[in-house]
């Protein structure tokens, strides 16, 4: 009986990579295992006790925190805010009325005129030849009228003695009649060559400021052409011309009727104080396409503080509400069923649906269950269920709350 020894292993051979990595130590895997098992551990308690805690300030338990302002009560001025544009009183475009070389100008560009000041001067010269043929023309007439009308009385003297024909006082009549109608023609065109030569001094028709020469001197100029010489804009007074939405007519009808429109400008006079002028125009009709109407107002602007074309923005006050309910604009949410504010009483949350009377974004008059010193939430609104528990925060240094006092 044969027998065969056993086999032995090759000490030198080497290890495959697997072989190797299942000779780890069993301690290392046992240090990664715990601290995989730690931070899963560790992330389900943070956010298990997150999901607890507002789990428990929606049950009421802790409350949700939040911060609230008082409500007031006092007069809310109904004030709309717009931007306006400056327009001028008159704005005038100044052209020749009779042909000729445009001789000189005789003020400077931009200059402030005063009405009746000469501006420009057309070539005179031929206007005052036809002036002087006028004159000479109903000179000879008026002398011939005068020895028709001589000879038509001696006629009539003559005939009363049966010397002249009745043929003879007929034409003597005639000539005088038509010499009558002659100097009266030349008269007219005596007055036509007075006018024609006054126009060629073009003088201002307003008193305001000019703009820029738009033909210079030395050009041939056209009676009434399309290209003014100058436009000259009436400064003092000037205009402010803005819009406001239709649904504003009737407190806009109201108050004309009582104690008239005010336009408060953001502009101050050379005294500092800002501008203020009543509206003297409300337009006739509301534009379709804005739906909006225009209103001016006049200012005087002695000291030249407005400009046409300048923008500017206007404060006008269209209403006063007398004894007004006051929230802060932040105070108001709005829902499914209107607008609505949440009410502090004995630490819990209390909805009340309020009407909105007037919101000047910052300062909201309202009506509803709600009175002045009641203290309403501006803040944390979103974490918080009616009738739950409230925790108030104090209030931001920099809160600002016009309707009401923060708390």
């Amino acid at each position: 009986m044969s027998s065969q020894a056993p086999e032995m292993k090759n000490p030198s051979r080497a290890s495959s990579p697997a072989d190797a990595y299942a000779r780890l130590p069993a301690k290392k895997w046992l240090l990664g295992g715990g601290a995989l098992a730690i931070a899963v551990f560790a992330f389900w308690h943070l956010t298990h006790n997150e999901d607890s805690r507002n789990a428990a300030q929606r049950r009421g338990g802790g409350g949700a925190p939040v911060r609230v302002a008082g409500v007031t009560q006092r007069d809310m001025p109904v004030t709309e805010h717009t931007i306006g544009k400056v327009i001028a009183n008159t704005m005038v475009q100044v052209t020749a009325r009779v042909q000729g070389v445009l001789d000189s100008a005789h003020f400077k560009e931009g200059q402030f005129v005063k009405k009746g000041d000469l501006l420009f001067q057309i070539d005179p010269r031929g206007y005052q030849a036809s002036l002087d043929q006028a004159k000479a023309i109903l000179a000879r007439d008026q002398a011939q009228l005068k020895n028709a009308l001589r000879d038509k009385q001696r006629y009539e003297t003559l005939r009363d003695k049966g010397n002249v024909s009745a043929q003879q006082l007929d034409l003597s009549s005639t000539n005088a009649e038509v010499l009558v109608a002659t100097v009266a023609a030349d008269q007219a065109a005596l007055q036509l060559a007075e006018l024609n030569l006054g126009y060629t001094q073009i003088r201002s028709p307003v008193d305001g400021k000019t703009g820029p020469l738009l033909i210079q001197p030395g050009n041939l100029i056209a009676a009434g052409g399309t290209t003014p010489l100058v436009m000259i804009a009436q400064m003092q007074p000037i205009k402010v011309s803005f819009t406001l939405p239709e649904t504003d007519l009737a407190r806009i009808r109201a108050r004309q009727r009582t104690s008239g429109l005010k336009a408060n400008l953001d502009v101050a006079d050379d005294k500092g104080t800002p501008l203020q002028a009543g509206v003297d125009f409300t337009d006739n009709a509301v534009n379709a396409q804005s739906g909006t109407i225009e209103l001016r107002a006049t200012f005087a602007n002695g000291d030249l503080s407005l400009i046409p074309g300048q923008l500017v923005n206007i404060n006008v006050e269209l209403d006063n509400i007398k004894n007004a309910l006051v929230v802060p604009r932040d105070a108001i949410s709005d829902g499914p069923n209107g607008s609505y504010v949440y009410e502090v009483q004995d630490g819990k949350a209390v909805q009340h649906s309020v009407k909105i009377l007037f919101d000047d974004t910052k300062s909201v008059a309202v009506e509803g269950d709600i009175k002045a010193g009641d203290k309403v939430v501006i803040e944390g609104q979103l974490r918080i269920v009616p009738g739950g528990a409230l925790n108030v925060m104090p209030a931001r240094n920099d809160s600002a709350n016009a309707g009401g006092v923060p708390q």
